[in-house]
């Protein structure tokens, strides 16, 4: 059985240096950005629960309308902004850049539920993602010292780390963000499984272009045009009953 093992590890090796993905790269990529790696996503709406409230998103073609402005030009944008940069500190064990990035996402939170989200959701991830930061070449020892994370600099930082290249990063990124609004639809607006299916496969072009996108962005590329989407948010708490948090 070991023989076995070794020689497909040694094929898929050979597959890697045909341009193809390491299997361990990619089973750690799957793993980390998968909707059921236990960060309580479920339990944030990101504002749509307001949206859908107020009629703003209605169906599948809203629904992808709406998740498409984030990840081009909203706050789904400045997280793959974020997760760039933090991969790039973390690849340069620049613990300072990595400490700067955390306060500078949890600043830029457009509203308190928002602030919530991005920070329970980035050390949760901490938390979960142990394993991996614990098997680091290279500690990073901001992570030992932070209390709390924003989302995407705890999740550049420990792709980083797990040595996952940041472009396949980037793009599970955007794709866990869309899934993860597009499953509140769901139960919000609400969504059957196939149109669920449609809009997930619709967006797949915006998933993929903002990613590459996100690659080379620097600080200057921060800023969002998604005003809609911010005001939902704030206007979420005031919501006489919630399904989310956020």
């Amino acid at each position: 059985m070991t023989s076995e093992i070794r020689s497909a590890d040694a094929a898929a090796s050979r597959e890697f240096a045909a341009g193809g993905a390491m299997p361990h790269d990619l089973a750690t990529l799957l793993t980390l950005f998968s909707p059921a790696f236990p960060i309580g996503g479920f339990a944030y709406s990101h504002g749509l629960e307001a949206a859908v409230r107020e009629r703003r998103v209605k169906d599948a073609p809203g629904v992808e309308a709406w998740v498409e402005v984030l990840i081009s030009r909203g706050s789904g944008w400045n997280d793959l902004v974020f997760v760039a940069l933090a991969h790039g500190a973390a690849a340069g064990e620049d613990g300072a850049a990595l400490a700067d990035l955390a306060e500078l996402a949890s600043a830029l939170s457009g509203s308190a539920e928002r602030r919530a989200e991005t920070i329970g959701l980035g050390t949760a991830f901490l938390a979960a993602a142990r394993p991996w930061i614990g098997a680091a070449r290279h500690p990073v020892p901001v992570l030992a010292e932070a209390e709390a994370m924003a989302m995407p600099v705890a999740a550049g930082t420990v792709a980083a780390l797990a040595g996952l290249r940041r472009g396949d990063v980037l793009t599970a990124y955007a794709h866990n963000f869309a899934h993860s609004q597009v499953s509140a639809a769901v139960r919000l607006v609400p969504l059957g499984q196939s149109e669920w299916v449609g809009v997930i496969h619709a967006l797949a072009p915006a998933i993929v272009a903002n990613a590459g996108r996100a690659g080379d962005a620097t600080l200057d590329d921060l800023g969002s045009s998604a005003l809609v989407s911010e005001i939902a948010a704030m206007r979420h708490e005031t919501l006489p009953t919630r399904l989310f948090r956020s």
